[in-house]
This record gives structure tokens, sequence and C-alpha cells, in this order.
């Protein structure tokens, strides 16, 4: 029977010919995920069901990017616990201080993941590397504990929603408002437990970085995963990075949707996701009485090269608001250094922003940036939940880097194509 791309790659790491939605299946991981709060509970089961060794010591990776450096006694002790057992287990593909990243960031960089994986994380953003043709998905630690021992997981095939891409995005606007747009259009409930299957020519017009980010925010829609078609630019991608073994799937061309949408690129604009949900979209142009007491521009979302990049640009020879705090984080260590080579943290620096070493940080409310009673702030992250950032009467609008630098600026949201200094 005809499939997607998702049902397809599935049905290889099953090993049966076809899949249905709706079918339950065990299949053969390629990677297994955990960063360093949630690879504690996953090391905690995987002791306690007596396992004793993994199944792959170069298939598993943790990172830690959550509290590192670490903010406090008990997020030592949490990457202490994955340190130890890491070392324990001669996990080959473990990332500390000084040597780590935001762990959706860091994989892709590091080719770990590629076209045609399969691959399960303690994390729900784990979804970001369909943008490179994988069927990802975020799983709970008990999962994870399983699939460091089993090296296998088990699923519902999801049915999929096809969202056919046209034309090309214009100036001022990037990855982050397509998915913004999406969201708002569907809802955050719109693709529940089914595969956001991305296509058409104008995905060929999208940056790697426009797609990582898109995928990454797939699950804002309740999606099990997002997938990308794969493409030249995927595949030079996965080359440039080291990925060795791609495995490229196609959806059938009579595959079954629940539904096919259209996305014409040209039409987008910037778009901000006001409190307290993703889907509460409205054009940036519309927010300019928001002021912000705050500016953060990193996270999985948009902390890659080009969105350093978009902001440095922003930035040079300005200057933040008075009374706007704004806080860039490169996603790697690798950014950062790049960043710096490029002279674009200097350029921050003299902007009055605060350049921190890589960490999710702020966007879970962790440290580095949290927001105090009734504080607002833009961010370049990927949810805006009630409490999400800091004190629960405080609020936070999710926008892409063009935005939220210009933003930063202006000391409240402001439309980037409208920012003519």
């Amino acid at each position: 029977m005809p499939m997607t791309m998702t049902q397809k790659i599935l049905a290889a790491h099953a090993g049966v010919e076809t899949v249905s939605p709706g079918d339950l299946i065990r299949v053969k991981l390629d990677m297994v995920l955990g960063n360093d709060i949630t690879s504690p509970v996953a090391i905690n089961e995987f002791e306690k069901a007596g396992f004793t060794e993994v199944f792959d010591k170069t298939r598993i990776s943790m990172v830690m990017d959550h509290f590192v450096p670490n903010k406090d006694i008990k997020a030592a002790q949490q990457a202490k616990q994955c340190r130890c057992f890491a070392g324990c287990h001669g996990i080959v593909n473990y990332f500390d201080a000084g040597d780590m990243g935001i762990e959706h960031a860091l994989l892709p960089e590091k080719g770990l993941v590629g076209p045609g994986d399969v691959v399960i994380g303690a994390d729900s953003h784990t979804c970001t590397y369909g943008a490179l043709g994988a069927f990802s998905t975020g799983v709970g630690s008990t999962d994870m504990a399983a699939g460091m021992a089993t090296g296998e997981a088990w699923f519902k095939v999801p049915s999929a929603i096809r969202f056919n891409l046209t034309g090309t995005l214009p100036a001022g606007c990037s990855g982050k408002d397509v998915i913004l747009t999406i969201i708002g259009k569907i809802g955050v409930d719109g693709a529940l437990y089914q595969s956001m299957e991305f296509g058409g020519e104008g995905m060929h017009t999208l940056s790697m970085d426009d797609r990582l980010c898109m995928a990454n925010m797939a699950i804002e829609a309740g999606a099990k995963n997002g997938i990308f078609e794969v493409d030249e630019k995927t595949l030079a991608y996965c080359k440039e990075h080291g990925f060795a073994n791609p495995r490229v799937y196609t959806a059938d061309a009579d595959a079954e949707y629940t539904e096919v949408i259209t996305i014409n690129l040209s039409e987008i604009v910037p778009t901000v996701a006001c409190p307290h949900l993703p889907e509460n979209t409205k054009p940036a142009a519309e927010l300019s009485a928001v002021k912000i007491d705050q500016c953060v521009i990193g996270s999985c979302t948009n902390g890659r090269i080009s969105d350093m990049e978009t902001a440095a640009k922003i930035f040079a020879g300005r200057h933040v608001a008075p009374g706007v705090r704004c806080i860039i984080i490169p996603a790697t260590q690798a950014i950062y250094k790049e960043c710096a080579k490029r002279g674009w943290i200097e350029i921050f620096i003299d902007a009055g922003c605060v350049v921190s070493t890589p960490t999710c940080g702020p966007c879970l409310g962790g440290y580095m940036g949290i927001l105090a009673e009734d504080e607002v702030a833009v961010a370049t992250t990927n949810r805006n939940f009630v409490g999400r950032m800091g004190h629960v009467t405080s609020k936070v609008y999710l926008s892409s880097p063009e935005t939220a630098a210009v933003s930063a600026i202006k000391g409240y949201i402001a439309d980037p194509r409208e920012d003519t200094a």
C-alpha cells in the first residue's frame, strides 16, 4: 500500500514491507538521546530494571545543556550522575560544559543524525531532526531507558498532514515566521499524533537552519514528528557535517494524508506568538504597543549561525533600548567560536547585550534570564506557556531573530520590515 515518508522509515526499521496508520510496531533505533534533566530519570529506570549494558556505545547521546554550567547543587548532582553513567558504559557521545551545546543544534552539527534515521530523545523537541529527513520524536525517560538497553522502541504508526510549500520568503522573514504562521492556522493540537510532512517547490528555497527551526516546533502543533523531503541542500549539509550514511525515503505519489495544506511563503509576514500559547499568533506590525523588559535570542529553535548573523547585522552600531535586557545564546561551542571569529561577540557587547555560553537556560525558566512579576519578554524560543520563563504573571512573546533583535533596539515589539535605521 502507498506510504508517507515517515511510514516508509518506520516500516524499514521494523523490518516489514508496509505499515498503516494505527499499527503498533517495534522498530530499531539509530540514536537515543537524553539531557541533564531527563537522563538521570532514565538512568534510574535502566538500573532499576537490572540492565547492565547499553545496546551500542556509539548510538546513545547525552548532552548536558539545560542547567550547564551547573546553576545549583541539584543541577550539579544530575550532571554528575550522567557523567558517571557515561564513563561506566563508555558512551562515546557524551557532551559536558566546554564541549557541549544545546542538544538539538549539537547533534546535527556533529553529524550524529541524518536522513532515514529513527531517533528518540527524552526531550520533546527531538522532532528537530526531521529537517534532515529523519523520523525523530520525543519520548519519556522510561522509553529512553528501554532504548538505551535494547536499541528498540514501540510506536503507533502516525497518519500525516502534507504541507505543500510554494513561493519564496520575503525579506525580514525566516522559517520561524513560517512555523508560527502554520501553528496559528491549525492550532496547538492541529496535528495531534500526526506527522507534519513538508515538501513542494518552496521548500527548496528554505535554508537548512530554517528547516531545523520549523521541524523543531512541530511538537507545538501536537505532532508526533515533523519531516522534510531530502534534497540537495540536505545532502550537502550531511556531507559538510560528516554524516556518512544518508538513507533517502520519499513519499509515494499516492500516499494518503488526512489533509493537504498549501503555504505560500511569499505571503508570510513577521509573526509573533502572543501569551500564552504558540497558536496565539499575530503579525508583529500589530504589536507595537507591547513594551518589553527582556529579549532572548538563542535556544534549540533559533540559536544557529544564521540566527547569530541576523542579530549581529541588526545590532551593529546600535544599542539595546534603555530598560531592556538582551541575552544572546549561541547554540553550540562551534557557533560561539565562529561568532567570536567574525567579530559578532564584540558587536553584541557593544550593543549592550549579554552573551552566554551555550545553554537552554532561560527558555524553560531555568537560569540566565528569569522573568520577574509582570515582566515581558520577546524570545526566539519555542514555548510561551504560563510561567514558562519565570513568574506566573510574566509574559513571553515568541518571534524570529529578526523581530526579536529589532524589538530589543526599539523597546517594544517591532516589525523588522519597518526598521529603517
